[in-house]
């Protein structure tokens, strides 16, 4: 089901200053900035790697709000790994396929994620506490 890991989502509290030390620690580089609304962040995603079933990316995310869910998770946890998000060919498939083994869904329907991504969410709890995402590329 999984193609690839599409990239890890990391909770911060400063973005620019968290893209400047990918930058000059690890020498990543920032291909898309985008404030999504509706998930209550500003983001960049820093390309890591390309491979054969598509691109790796770390993707940072800062919260416009305190009462944002990523704003939540720095107030309770600080800043780290958020979530992770796994390419797949065809979210509604892998989203079915999923619900189909018993596993909660968040979104049980694809949205709008970075980058142009068709996206949705599987509730941590039933995943061993790891939030995870579902990422179907826009070239699908």
């Amino acid at each position: 089901m999984f193609l690839r890991i599409d990239h890890v989502g990391i909770a911060c509290h400063n973005l620019e200053e968290t893209v400047q030390f990918y930058e000059s620690t690890f020498g990543l580089t920032v291909v898309s900035r985008e404030v999504n609304e509706e998930q209550g962040v500003r983001e960049a995603m820093l390309h890591v790697a390309d491979g054969e079933k598509g691109a790796s990316y770390v993707q940072l995310l800062e919260p416009l709000h305190p009462d944002t869910a990523v704003g939540k998770f720095l107030a309770r946890r600080g800043e780290g790994v958020h979530h992770i998000g796994y390419g797949v060919a065809d979210v509604t498939t892998a989203l079915a396929e999923i619900a189909g083994k018993g596993i909660r869904l968040i979104d049980e329907r694809p949205r709008h994620g970075s980058m142009g991504a068709s996206i949705a969410f599987l509730h941590p709890k039933d995943v061993r506490g790891v939030l995870t995402e579902l990422v179907e590329a826009p070239d699908n």
